[in-house]
């Protein structure tokens, strides 16, 4: 019998992943990424992402040059860290998770009403097709830029759940807040001015949601959630649900984000490891998918204003540190095009 060959790709995505589960559907060839199903599993070492409490952070205590330095140190050695004391309400970030649920868990037709084209970017369903070769990810997903406003289309946001509009209108304020403190944290943790970040990303700076909703899976062993890539943006903020599934790669280890049900992931972007002259890493990671249980996470990526130019902070350059990266316009459309190929875009940035 001759081998029946798997759908294309934009045969898949035409369908949800959720549909897929429902119907009781295994993983085709382009969701299998993974070497060989038959090897055992390894379970990931326990992590020690650093805890970093932001309210120490902007304080005059003795106790602020000490989390500073334990800032610098974290995002020098991991490129992320758990945020805690970040002033925003455990019951708030259990309303964003709550509606992100009950958009997830709403009929297909509901949700198809926000539905994306194929080859658009914002909206609801997975992400554009991939380059050919490239394997598709075990998640569906709904992707909103939220500020600066004008940005905003309406058709994309949901109307059901009634209240998610104005939590993800709220949420979005509290970001610009914990935005502001992050960038300018990360300044003076370099013994630089403390708006040096704020000014490289500029007034209109960006910041975009992705809502992300990874079903079970029958095979976890060859499927991810979210295939390895670096962000490309500034910076990324990342609420998890009490579902572990989020990696970072760091000593040649994959190694499993806690879930912490009141702090918030904050992983650092190519574009910050551009402005730093490589000081804080943009670290690889990746999502596993679950046999079990589902999972949800909502990511805000911050990230410079359109056709902004950025580069190396002038303070990071000396006889000691050389210039690492040149300047560079755009870059999160260059991350993209090699993210869609299944490759990192930091090396077009070098020097």
């Amino acid at each position: 019998m001759a081998e029946v060959s798997a759908p294309p790709a934009e045969v898949l995505l035409s369908k949800r992943v959720q549909e897929m589960v429902l119907n009781g559907e295994e993983p085709q060839r382009p969701y299998i990424c993974r070497d060989d199903g038959t090897k055992e599993a390894i379970p990931s070492p326990p992590s020690l992402i650093p805890i970093i409490d932001i309210s120490l952070l902007s304080s005059s205590e003795p106790c602020s040059a000490q989390e500073l330095q334990r800032l610098r140190s974290a995002l020098s050695s991991w490129g992320c860290f758990q945020a805690i004391g970040h002033g925003i309400p455990k019951s708030f970030l259990d309303k964003i998770r709550q509606v992100a649920r009950e958009f997830f868990e709403q009929p297909m037709e509901e949700k198809k009403r926000h539905a994306k084209g194929v080859e658009e970017f914002e909206g609801y369903g997975a992400d554009p097709v991939p380059a050919e070769g490239q394997s598709l990810d075990w998640s569906d997903r709904l992707f909103l830029d939220v500020y600066p406003e004008d940005r905003r289309k309406p058709k994309f946001w949901p109307v059901n759940p009634k209240s998610f509009r104005g939590v993800l209108e709220e949420y979005t304020a509290k970001m610009q807040i914990l935005t502001e403190l992050v960038s300018k944290a990360m300044a003076k943790s370099l013994n630089l001015e403390e708006n040096c970040f704020l000014n490289q990303f500029g007034k209109q700076a960006a910041l975009q949601a992705r809502f992300n909703y990874y079903s079970k899976c029958q095979r976890p062993d060859l499927v991810l959630g979210l295939k390895a890539h670096a962000d490309g943006s500034g910076y990324t903020i990342i609420l998890q649900d009490d579902v572990e599934g989020l990696q970072v790669f760091k000593d040649e280890l994959w190694l499993t984000v806690p879930a912490i049900s009141d702090a918030l992931l904050v992983l650092m972007g190519d574009q910050m490891e551009i402005m730093t002259n490589g000081m804080f890493r943009s670290p690889v990671h990746r999502v596993l998918t679950n046999s079990e249980k589902e999972r949800i996470s909502v990511a805000v990526f911050y990230t410079t204003e359109p056709n902004k130019e950025i580069g190396p902070e002038e303070g990071l350059i000396n006889e000691e540190r050389q210039k690492i990266f040149k300047k560079v316009k755009d870059y999160a459309d260059v991350h993209w095009e090699y993210y869609q190929q299944g490759k990192r875009a930091i090396h077009v940035a070098k020097a």
